[in-house]
Formats: structure tokens, C-alpha cells, sequence
């Protein structure tokens, strides 16, 4: 990207909604309701022929710096001392405030250029708060709607003016926006005999969830060294996920940051329940999905939902026992804690469980290590040959039961997928196959290939019968 772009301003004039117009998507949270930005958000963007990066922040407030509105203007001051531009957005409906004034000095002073943009310029009365616009002294206010797409093309002249046109438009930018692609369950393999190694170099995407204040944000910030998210004692300060890129020993990792997630009777607020979905999409997109628990009170029901809906997603799950500092008998709460993990998620058994503190980095290259172990488990691929001998073994050992007095009859099983690991077996009746036989195979399987900790599916198949559908012929 050729330049960095802030979006600055008060509450509730629009910023995310022209941050959402620019990057080509509804990525940050848009409501009525003021504040519902709070932390920064950074996204490729492109303005008809300029490309460029755009920073959303937090709406400029006033406040106290130990307050949470406090800590969010940090944030915001960050995002302007990043940028190359600023575009300072007022309210054109609402003319300017005395707010507007105060952080339009901010800005002055920091000596970055900026272009004035009036939003909501699409609404009556809208003409006399354009015109008070001139009085923040920072040039000709552009007139726009971020909603509607209005004044757009105004917008990019400006910034083209306030940067230049050699900044803007570098003879060597190869201009290249990789589409962010979900990861379907599980993806196709093309040789069932294959076992390609593992590609430690390739690009990783973390999702890290939990209830609300875990320290999901907190993790994060330790993790890359800097107070890159907006953290507190406060419950719920997280809404939208944030998305942080970060080098973990030579390799490239997303780390998604998400809204914490309380049991959906709970949820009755409609901002709420649009961060809870953002949180969902997050799981999506991730290939592995940190689940972090409080140590204090672990393994309430919501938690034991949030990764029962990640192993249904087929994501591969990592477990953080956060606030390990406040443990008294780390031993002892240990073992406890993972006892309890084995009983109570038996659908990923083996799920790798790490104490950690994100307070003070304990325990976080342990925890790094977990994830790249259970992300190798998670590609793991089997050559049918392998898995043949396996089968052999099993139905020796314990075959199918009889169904209606009929025995099934197991042909052979490969691998047709991964991320997750995903198996077909061919059989006769597969439909009287009963579920209790599946899970022996299934655990059998992650004991015999060492697969622990990741969902693993098996679906049985009825094999072809090469004389279907062809007459009998009489002598």
C-alpha cells in the first residue's frame, strides 16, 4: 500500500460507515448508537484509482486518561500518529460543535495532512453546518454521505491534493488485493495417496474467543508486544473483531480479536448481537481458534458451547487457562482442569490445553507452540494404504455390529479431505451404521495416527455395484 489513511472524529458522524465504503466491505459494526467503534481497525482500501490503507478509530471524546473513553482516544492519537493522511470527519447536519473545535486543533498540530470531509451532506438543513464547517480551520469542507456514496469522487481529488499526485500514485506499486477467502470444512485432496509435509513457512489466521473478560485482548497485546487493542477491567470492551498481523518466529500470523460471548438469553441488545456475529464470522475464517478461559471459573456452559461450535465448524481448538498468576495450587488446579477437558469435550479428546497469564507473557511460547502443533494435526494427511491396514486390524479386532440380523460389511476407507481430517467408508447399509460404531473408529483413528485435539469426520458410503442398472442376460 502507498500511503496509511485515518478516519478522525467525534461519535457518531459516520466514520465506519465511510471506513466500511472504502474498504469494499461491512467490515466494522455500524449502530446509532455513539461509541460503538473502540478500537483502531486497519484494511486495504481503494478510491476509484487509489490504494491505500484505512485506519477506523474510536469517535474523540473527552475524558479522563484511566477512563475507558480515555483509552480510546489513545487509540484514536495512535491511528493519526500511523497515518500519512488524516480525513477529519464533522457532522454536517449537526454543524460544528465545540468538540469538533478542540480536536480539529489536534489534529493541526500533528502536522499531518488532512482533508475536512462534511458527512451526512445528503440531508436538509444540512447547507448551514457545511458552511460552519470552515470555522475548524483545516480548509474546504468536501460535502459527502458515507451512506449513500455521495461526494465520493470530491473526497479522492482531495486527498489526491493534500498528498500529491507522486505520493498517491508510485510508478513501481503493484497494486494486488488478495480477497479474503472463508476455508470451506474441510478441503479436497487431490492424491488420496499423498503425505505431504507440513508447510511450516505458510501464512497462519488465530481466532481467539471466550467469554467476556477473559483477557482475549490482553493475550493478544502480550503476544505482539504492543497495546495494540483496547484492554480494562471493564466487561464487554471488545465489539468488533479486530484483525492484528503479527511474526511469530519467521512466520506470519492473523490474529483475530473478537467480542466476548455471553449465553444468547443474555444477549438482548441489538449492538450486541451484531458483535456476536462478527465474533461467529471470525470462526469461520480461522484455522485454528483460541478458546481463552478464566482460570478462576472455568468451564461454564457457555464455554463449553463456544467450542463445541468451533469443533462443529471444524476449526481446529486450542484451550487457554488465562489468569494463571491468581491460581494458588497450579499443580494440583492443573490436572483438575484437565481431567475436566477430557470429560467434558469428548468430541475433540486430546484437545491441547496450555495455563497461561496473559498479564504478565507467561506461558505464551507454550501456548504458540500448541497452536502450530495442533494446525500441523489439523492438515494431517493419511495414504489409503496406510488406513487399509489399519481397518484390517480393527475389524479383526472388533467388527461392525449385526443390524436386523445382518452383519455390515466394511469395505475400505480414505481420506478425501482436510482441515479438518475428513474419511469415507465404503460399506454396505450405511445408513444402519450405528453412531456408537463411528465413534470407536473415530477414536481408534486419532489413537493409532496421532491425531489429538481436532474434529475428525467419517462419513460411511454405500459402494458402487459395478452390475447396477445392467440387465441379467438368459442362457
Amino acid at each position: 500500500m502507498s500511503f496509511k489513511v485515518a478516519i478522525i472524529g467525534r461519535p457518531n458522524v459516520g466514520k465506519s460507515t465511510l471506513f466500511n465504503r472504502l474498504a469494499g466491505k461491512k467490515l466494522a459494526l455500524v449502530d446509532d448508537t455513539p461509541g460503538v467503534t473502540r478500537d483502531r481497525r486497519i484494511h486495504p482500501a481503494k478510491l476509484y484509482d487509489l490504494a491505500f490503507e484505512v485506519i477506523d478509530t474510536a469517535g474523540f471524546e473527552t475524558a479522563a486518561p484511566e477512563t475507558l473513553q480515555g483509552r480510546m482516544r489513545e487509540q484514536t492519537e495512535k491511528a493519526i500518529d500511523e497515518a500519512d493522511l488524516v480525513i477529519f470527519l464533522v457532522d454536517a447536519r449537526a454543524g460544528l460543535l465545540p468538540d469538533d473545535k478542540a480536536f480539529a486543533d489536534i489534529v493541526r498540530k500533528s502536522g499531518k495532512p488532512v482533508v475536512l470531509a462534511a458527512n451526512k451532506a445528503e440531508s436538509r438543513g444540512s447547507e448551514a453546518g457545511l458552511l460552519e464547517a470552515w470555522e475548524a480551520g483545516l480548509g474546504e469542507p468536501v460535502p459527502i454521505s458515507a451512506e449513500h456514496g455521495q461526494g465520493i469522487p470530491d473526497l479522492r481529488d482531495a486527498i489526491v491534493e493534500a498528498l500529491g499526485e507522486e505520493r498517491c500514485f508510485p510508478e513501481e506499486e503493484d497494486e494486488e488485493f488478495a480477497a479474503e477467502s472463508g476455508v470451506l470444512i474441510g478441503e479436497d485432496i487431490g492424491d488420496v495417496d499423498a503425505e505431504p509435509a507440513y508447510d511450516e513457512a505458510k501464512p497462519l489466521r488465530i481466532a481467539v474467543v471466550g467469554r467476556p473478560n477473559a483477557g482475549k485482548s490482553t493475550l493478544i497485546n502480550t503476544l505482539i508486544g504492543e497495546e495494540r487493542l483496547l484492554t480494562g477491567p471493564e466487561a464487554g470492551i471488545t465489539r468488533d473483531s479486530i484483525s492484528v498481523d503479527w511474526d511469530w518466529r519467521g512466520r506470519r500470523i492473523k490474529l483475530f480479536d473478537t467480542a466476548g460471548m455471553r449465553r444468547k438469553a443474555k444477549v438482548q441488545e441489538k449492538l450486541e448481537k451484531l458483535s456476536v456475529a462478527d465474533g461467529l464470522r471470525a470462526i469461520k475464517f480461522a484455522e485454528v481458534v483460541v478458546v481463552v478461559l478464566d482460570s478462576t471459573i472455568p468451564f461454564e456452559k457457555q464455554d463449553l458451547q463456544i467450542a463445541d461450535l468451533i469443533i462443529r465448524e471444524g476449526r481446529a481448538p486450542v484451550i487457554a487457562f488465562n489468569k494463571w498468576d491468581l491460581i494458588d495450587t497450579p499443580q494440583q488446579t492443573l490436572a483438575e482442569l484437565r481431567e475436566a477437558t477430557e470429560r467434558l469435550l469428548p468430541q475433540a479428546r486430546g484437545i491441547r490445553a496450555v495455563p497461561i497469564s496473559a498479564e504478565t507473557g507467561r506461558g505464551l511460547d507454550k501456548l504458540m507452540e500448541a497452536i502450530i502443533e495442533t494446525h500441523r494435526v489439523w492438515n494431517r494427511r493419511i495414504s489409503t494404504g496406510r488406513l487399509n491396514r489399519w481397518l484390517e486390524g480393527i475389524l479383526a479386532h472388533h467388527p461392525p455390529p449385526a443390524v436386523a440380523g445382518r452383519r455390515l460389511k466394511v469395505k475400505y476407507v480414505t481420506q478425501v479431505k482436510t482441515r479438518p481430517p475428513g474419511f469415507v467408508l465404503s460399506m454396505t447399509r450405511p445408513e444402519a451404521m450405528p453412531q456408537s460404531y463411528l465413534r470407536y473408529l473415530t477414536n481408534s483413528l486419532r489413537e493409532s495416527f496421532d491425531m489429538p485435539g481436532v474434529p475428525i469426520r467419517i462419513a460411511p458410503r454405500a459402494s458402487e455395484n459395478p452390475y447396477a442398472g445392467k440387465a441379467k442376460k438368459r442362457g
